[in-house]
């Protein structure tokens, strides 16, 4: 007996729909992890070109460090108005637009010149605070049993093309004879090859405008007076100072050390790699322990370790010190954005208290490069500025302790 199509159809009216789905939902897979590969590489990409820029362009090490500050800046002032953007116009929409911008500021950085330059990491910075705040959140709505592996391969796309746009900017810049334009523009490549992705998603956006108005719960704390919720933030600001100021600086540090800028670069990229385990591990075990204390320990000793090596070790172990640098990085990271979940008791709070350590966090966080460099500039040593990377490391233990008692903002104002 033949059976035709239509009749598989009215056996089965949902197996069609259902492949249909399946593309559809792998298809959006796929658009997330695209946008998550734009999400720090057009940022570490200019590590190892700092001097480079510096030199052809005539600025100080000071101006040179706002080139890494700047994106800081737009995330701290920027995200808290993110939320409001993707409740009025749609989050895929949002995130499209994005997409778009950080390609335009992408092109812009790479035209020669002092203000094309500011003007165009700017323009990223914003674009990218976009994607920080709205993609976790579209995760947890379209992923709500599977929010950890998605994270993961959220973090693992973003955090691995990181790493391979820190190896890969001196090559391209003298190797290929593209210069620094042309190493920091080649990622407008893949951000526009992520519209392409991404527009297939403009289909679905209307079916969730409601969903996210319907989210209307109320805080039942103000986590602006909430000493847990600074403490969270500080947590936050703290790591990602520490984060940005390697990202920034790191080569130049090495560099005189006696490496090559060739060195300088992997080894950043190293840095990097060794924290991308760590960003699977660390969450599953800091959602099993009541209190995370002990994990705030292991990263504020591997952060202190890694930075006395580059201060007083050996030259030989310099690739042992960035590694447990990354590693202590991947912890850090990892902690900061468990705590809103774990320090929280429900979605509006984790939402509220998320939104106030990203914009207090990244605003301390943007301080980091520039005064880093302004220091050299006075001092013309990396040494003091390494000592405040030691002070930075007790201070995370300090506020990491207080952040990571088994308590929510609820219960402690």
């Amino acid at each position: 007996m033949n059976i035709t199509n239509q009749d598989r159809i009215n056996q089965d009216g949902n197996s069609y729909p259902r492949v249909q789905k399946s593309a559809a939902i792998w298809l959006f897979i796929v658009g997330i992890i695209f946008i998550a590969t734009n999400l720090r590489s057009p940022l570490t990409s200019v590590g190892p070109l700092v001097g480079f820029i510096r030199d052809q362009l005539h600025i100080s090490n000071t101006l040179a460090g706002m080139i890494t500050t700047l994106p800081l800046l737009a995330f701290a002032f920027f995200s808290p108005i993110v939320p409001i953007l993707g409740r009025k116009f749609g989050v895929e929409r949002i995130i499209l637009v994005s997409i778009i911008v950080l390609t335009f500021g992408i092109i812009l950085r790479s035209l020669a010149g002092v203000t094309s330059l500011y003007i165009g990491t700017a323009i990223i910075g914003i674009a990218i605070s976009i994607c920080n705040v709205l993609l976790p959140s579209l995760i947890k709505r379209e992923f709500p049993k599977r929010i950890g592996l998605m994270t993961g391969v959220y973090s693992i796309s973003m955090n691995v093309f990181g790493a391979i746009a820190s190896g890969i900017s001196v090559p391209i810049a003298i190797g290929l004879g593209f210069g620094w334009q042309g190493a920091l523009g080649i990622w407008g490549i893949l951000s526009f090859i992520s519209i392409l992705f991404w527009l297939p998603q403009m289909k679905r956006h209307k079916e969730h405008e409601a969903s996210v108005q319907n989210q209307t719960a109320t805080s039942t704390v103000n986590i602006w007076r909430s000493s847990l919720a600074w403490q969270v933030s500080l947590f936050m600001g703290l790591q990602s100072m520490v984060f940005y100021v390697l990202i920034a600086w790191l080569p130049e540090i090495l560099m005189q050390k006696g490496l090559s800028t060739d060195q300088s670069g992997w080894l950043l990229s190293i840095m990097q790699l060794a924290l991308l385990p760590f960003t699977f591990i660390v969450p599953i075990i800091a959602g099993r322990m009541s209190s995370q204390r002990k994990l705030v320990s292991i990263t504020s000793s591997l952060f202190l370790i890694g930075t006395l090596g580059l201060l007083y070790g050996s030259s030989n172990l310099i690739a042992l010190w960035v590694i447990l640098l990354g590693i202590g990085g991947g912890f850090a990271f990892s902690l900061a954005m468990m705590f809103f979940s774990l320090r929280t008791e429900n979605a509006q709070d984790a939402a509220e208290l998320s939104g106030m350590a990203q914009s207090v966090g990244y605003l301390l966080a943007a301080t980091g490069p520039a005064l880093f460099g302004y220091i050299h500039d006075v001092t013309n040593s990396w040494t003091f500025p390494l000592l405040i990377l030691v002070g930075a490391s007790v201070l995370l233990f300090i506020f990491g302790q207080g952040a990571a008692r088994n308590q929510s903002i609820t219960s402690n104002k």
